[in-house]
């Protein structure tokens, strides 16, 4: 198997929660790799962000997007080839600031694709700002005086939306969350992956998780059980919260896996409507 890491520099800040992740990745990966998908059938995309330094850090072949517009890159992949199995990264506030409509989409649809969420809880290569998922308080470039604004529940929202695999990992507990993707990037349908990282720049979390994470018991019994621990404010549970079984995209608009002999052309003419 071909070296998974560029030559390229990384960038990151030391101590940055994103080399976690992005060793997490390698495993769940080469995992991937040894069970007998061939690298050439796993693509990858991101958006703009810290996050999407990975792209040239991570080699395997793939499209940079635009900020927050790493999901619907990530859907045409899928819709032109069904084979490939596609992960998408992003931000916090990539996906579900400026590419929020795009991730919940891409949940309602059921899209068989992976979504990996790198959540520091700010904007960290624009110095901090405030980002959908900062915490009520959270001092940064852009709430000197604290943010006033409640942040979204990234897996309660993403499991209304329709994602059939929900699950929360963390940067500094590498074997679990190399785990948890596997799973995920494994998963027949749309799999996200909140994953809690430090931004050890603006926004530095390791004491918190460190004494605030704990490993779920097991696949919570139902929906209402999951968002429960999913919420829970004194206690940030990592493991699997959903995981469940539903008819993908592509296969609802082809009819079935793709026919061999369809053409791109009439792939197009279906996606046309």
């Amino acid at each position: 198997m071909r070296r998974l890491t560029t030559a390229k520099e990384i960038s990151w800040c030391p101590g940055c929660g994103n080399f976690g992740i992005f060793a997490a990745v390698k495993k769940a990966i080469i995992r991937l790799n040894e069970a007998g998908t061939p690298l050439a059938n796993i693509v990858m995309t991101s958006g703009i962000g810290c996050h999407g330094k990975i792209f040239d850090y991570l080699n395997l072949s793939g499209i940079y997007g635009l900020h927050g517009r790493a999901l619907p890159t990530a859907q045409g992949i899928k819709l032109a080839n069904p084979e490939l199995i596609v992960i998408s990264f992003g931000g916090d506030g990539d996906s579900l600031g400026e590419g929020l409509e795009h991730t919940l989409f891409a949940a309602k649809r059921n899209m068989d694709i992976t979504l990996i969420l790198h959540n520091n809880g700010n904007y960290g290569l624009t110095t901090g700002q405030a980002s959908p998922l900062s915490s009520v308080g959270y001092k940064g470039l852009s709430t000197p005086r604290g943010n006033p604004e409640i942040p979204f529940e990234p897996i309660p929202l993403l499991m209304e939306a329709g994602a059939t695999f929900a699950a929360r990992g963390y940067s500094a507990k590498l074997d679990h969350l190399a785990d948890l993707l596997y799973q995920a990037i494994s998963h027949k349908g749309f799999s996200f992956v909140e994953i809690l990282q430090p931004c050890v720049s603006y926004n530095n979390t390791y004491q918190l998780y460190n004494s605030s994470t704990r490993m779920l018991a097991g696949l919570p019994k139902d929906e209402t059980e999951a968002i429960h621990l999913a919420k829970d404010k004194d206690v940030n549970y990592l493991g699997v919260f959903c995981q469940k079984q539903r008819t993908v995209y592509h296969e609802t608009l082809y009819g079935g896996e793709k026919p061999p002999a369809m053409s791109y052309e009439q792939r197009i003419e279906i996606l046309k409507g």
